[in-house]
């Protein structure tokens, strides 16, 4: 089972040298992958983190060994043809370390501050998914949908690989439109409950063909509580425990979310890692 990490999304201002010493930190301490979010801007209070592609492109330039990827990258926030575009160009700079998580997206402040359509989300979701998949696949593109076109597009430089897609959404709608053409699947901790009972009901709904991905989120002993969660965290002494526990109820990956996040966490969870 791989076991990866979460990187400050909104918990608090972090800048770039912080970001930098937690993704070698992770690299060095044995986590397979980082991942960061993709927002705009929250309310209650005002914050919001970076422009996650810029990250992402630069985590990719910095780290050697781990997987990238946005937890999830929302489809609306840019056309689908430039998705496929940046998201070809960080698994070039990450020698082939990209994965594509893709949602439709749940938070109007962002949409509304940022003069991006709320409506219809997974109805524009279905068109820009459909136009990512083919290019990311390698494949030219002609499309004319209600929200969405694309006019002859392709992706050049030629990618070496397709880039892997993860859905990030537990919705049955969602499901259908992209399951068949994602290869893993991810829910955040809250949606199950943060247990292991709670993953392996979710999981048992889904494509069999998908891997299988859990956020879990792990509290730090004597620690700041940098989420007030609406389930209990997984304590420090628990954490590689259930870590297997969410293995044998169908996790394929975990991407732990640490309260608090910073460079100390991640070297003290990375001592726990299972056969590390």
């Amino acid at each position: 089972m791989r076991v990866g990490i979460q990187l400050p999304e909104v918990e608090r201002e972090v800048r770039w040298p912080e970001y930098l010493a937690m993704a070698k930190a992770a690299e060095e301490v044995g986590f397979d992958s980082i991942w960061v979010g993709d927002h705009l801007l929250y309310d209650g209070p005002e914050r919001a983190p970076w422009e996650v592609w810029t990250m992402m492109s630069a985590l990719a330039a910095v780290t050697q060994r781990v997987t990238i990827g946005p937890l999830v990258a929302c489809a609306a926030f840019h056309p689908p043809g430039l998705i496929a575009k940046m998201a070809a160009t960080i698994d070039e700079i990450s020698g082939g370390r990209f994965t594509l998580a893709l949602g439709a997206g749940w938070n109007r402040r962002e949409f509304d501050a940022f003069d991006i359509p709320y409506d219809k989300r997974v109805s524009r979701f279905e068109e820009a998914f459909t136009i990512i998949r083919h290019l990311v696949a390698g494949e030219r593109v002609t499309f004319d949908g209600t929200f969405h076109k694309a006019d002859d597009v392709v992706l050049l430089p030629t990618p070496h690989r397709p880039v892997p897609l993860m859905l990030g959404s537990n919705g049955p709608r969602m499901h259908a439109i992209a399951a068949e053409h994602c290869t893993s699947w991810n829910t955040w901790w809250e949606d199950y409950g943060n247990t292991p009972e709670g993953f392996a009901e979710l999981q048992a709904q889904f494509a069999p063909h998908l891997e299988r991905s859990a956020c879990m989120l792990v509290q730090l002993d004597g620690q700041p509580e940098e989420r007030k969660p609406t389930v209990p965290a997984v304590p420090e002494a628990r954490f590689a425990a259930h870590l297997r526990e969410l293995g044998e109820a169908g996790a394929d990956e975990v991407i732990v979310v640490a309260s608090p996040i910073t460079e100390r966490s991640i070297r003290t969870l990375g001592e726990a890692l299972p056969g590390r």
